[in-house]
């Protein structure tokens, strides 16, 4: 049995400069990639009411971005059928799970995100292997998921669970505002934070009393298993499923079923407006919380400090490979200082390590897939076709020992049209795109035409700048100044993390003070005395 006893380690953020004097953690994690690789190959089941099941639908095989040789595992997949029985074993297991005191319902969710923390090297190692995501992004996901654990807790300590009284002075008639579950909430997990975006719904949904049915993405599929038999003995056998298979038939039963009284999605805008879609057509409409990507800028105004927008602007384009929903894809730069900027950004990408991101010294590791892989070609060639200068990067790196793998360059494009469709269109790998701007109203109309609206950054000295960028930028995610991430970095208790427009559907961040309460819903109770 794991301690739920909380270890005491080294705090690792995704705003963590660097790592190079953490030895022990360092120590940790060559010892987890080891131990983590002699699982490697197996196959995996799906958990369904606390048992182990094996799916009856397609079998897939999941295997490492950073070698295509190396098998991950084999998985099951569910039937249309199976994920219905997963559905009525959280129905069965959401009366008994609701009705037990919030009090109680805290101290277990605070016990699994001990218990994550306790597995931190280990899960770390294992998203490294299946996103390829670099060792401080890995632990600093692993930490983040824990971190939703211990603010949602304290959320409903805080709050005395959300209940308030009402009513008049004087009134026999006694009212309180309560909040209640909703009953099943579907989470569909994305690949690229597949511990970290399962965690946050998972903690929000068991505090509020739902129970779950849980599919991980396929390309993290032993992530999402893993993650089940962290937290599986902490709670009752059907308050927590997993299926696992493709979004048909697998996730289009989630969203279509009528014993799923809520979704949680992570993932493109095209799926995430089909799911509201379709609730609008549902005879009992439900929440749905989606988080659909962003196309995110940065705007580099001629008073800015030039290495610190140099930093922010290089670290948000290309941590975990610019596969972050928060990706800073696009800079509208004052033209007097234009060159310099570029310069600067040039010159500071050009010193990336690109490799095997399970070692110490690589920052950037692979894209996710042979999909990934051919967007990042299609725009490169869609940039070149059009007059866009690549001043770096732009290619795949095919030289041993990465021929096996699916890595590329980080690259930086100007001379394209600022109308131009890389300008709008959400890539999701390591490219941002460069245009010249006159002013300030010229750089926020800039970015503020786009459909999504998940985050911008902005660096200025000029404080009445930074002013109208906060009053006027389009997007749910603001920051000014920050060199460790001009348009990336959010975390629990500290920035709420959630979009605008067509890159959120609720407008309450994850990770913030608002976003606890969509798992419940409200009840006033009015007693006459």
């Amino acid at each position: 049995m794991d301690s739920d006893v909380r270890p005491a380690q080294a705090k690792v953020t995704y705003a963590t400069m660097s790592a190079d004097q953490m030895s022990d953690l360092h120590r940790e994690l060559d010892v987890a990639i080891e131990e983590v690789k002699k699982g490697f190959g197996e196959s995996h089941p799906m958990f369904i009411d606390g048992r182990v099941v094996e799916g009856a639908g397609s079998p897939f095989e999941d295997r490492s971005p950073i070698d295509t040789r190396i098998l991950i595992g084999r998985f099951t997949s569910a039937t249309r059928e199976q994920t219905q029985d997963a559905i009525a074993a959280a129905r069965v297991a959401f009366p008994a799970w609701s009705r037990l005191p919030w009090e109680e319902r805290v101290v277990v969710v605070r016990k699994i995100g001990n218990r994550i923390r306790t597995h931190r090297a280990e899960l770390s190692a294992l998203v490294g292997f299946e996103t390829g995501k670099s060792r401080l992004e890995c632990v600093g996901e692993v930490e983040e998921a824990a971190d939703f654990f211990d603010y949602y807790c304290d959320r409903m300590e805080q709050t005395d669970a959300f209940q308030n009284l009402m009513g008049m002075p004087g009134s026999t008639e006694e009212s309180r505002s309560i909040l209640r579950p909703y009953g099943v909430f579907g989470i569909i997990a994305p690949f690229n934070f597949p511990i970290a975006l399962a965690a946050g719904p998972t903690a929000a949904a068991l505090l509020a009393g739902n129970t779950i049915v849980c599919k991980a993405a396929e390309d993290t599929a032993l992530a999402g298993t893993r993650w089940y038999e962290v937290l599986a003995d902490m709670v009752p056998p059907g308050v927590f499923n997993l299926v696992n298979g493709p979004g048909v038939p697998v996730g289009q039963e989630m969203a279509d079923n009528p014993g799923v009284d809520g979704v949680v999605f992570t993932g493109s805008m095209a799926v995430g407006m089909k799911l509201l879609r379709d609730n609008g057509t549902r005879p009992i409409p439900r929440p749905l919380i989606i988080e659909m990507g962003g196309k995110n800028p940065a705007l580099i105004m001629r008073s800015a400090d030039l290495d610190k927008a140099s930093d922010g602007v290089m670290r948000s384009a290309f941590g975990a490979t610019g596969q972050k929903c928060s990706a800073c894809s696009r800079v509208y730069v004052s033209r007097e200082v234009s060159n310099r900027f570029v310069d600067l950004l040039v010159e500071k990408t050009r010193t990336i390590k690109v490799g095997n991101p399970l070692e110490r010294d690589v920052w950037m590791g692979p894209v996710i897939n042979e999909r990934a892989l051919k967007n990042y070609e299609n725009a490169i060639d869609r940039a070149r076709r059009d007059g866009g200068r690549i001043l770096i990067g732009g290619r795949r790196i095919t030289e041993e020992p990465f021929n096996h793998g699916y890595f590329v360059e980080p690259t930086i494009i100007d001379g394209l049209p600022a109308g131009h469709p890389l300008f709008a269109e959400e890539l999701f790998v390591p490219i941002t795109v460069i245009a010249d701007v006159q002013t300030v109203d010229q750089a926020i109309d800039l970015a503020n035409r786009t459909e999504y609206g998940l985050t911008a950054g902005i660096f200025s000295e000029d404080e009445g700048e930074i002013d109208e960028f906060f009053e006027r930028i389009q997007a749910g995610v603001t920051y000014a100044n920050r060199r460790a991430g001009a348009t990336t970095g959010a975390w629990p208790g500290q920035n709420s993390f959630g979009g605008w427009k067509a890159s959120g559907s609720t407008g309450k961040g994850t990770g913030g003070p608002h976003y606890l309460q969509q798992f419940f819903r409200e009840q006033s109770r009015t007693r006459v005395r």
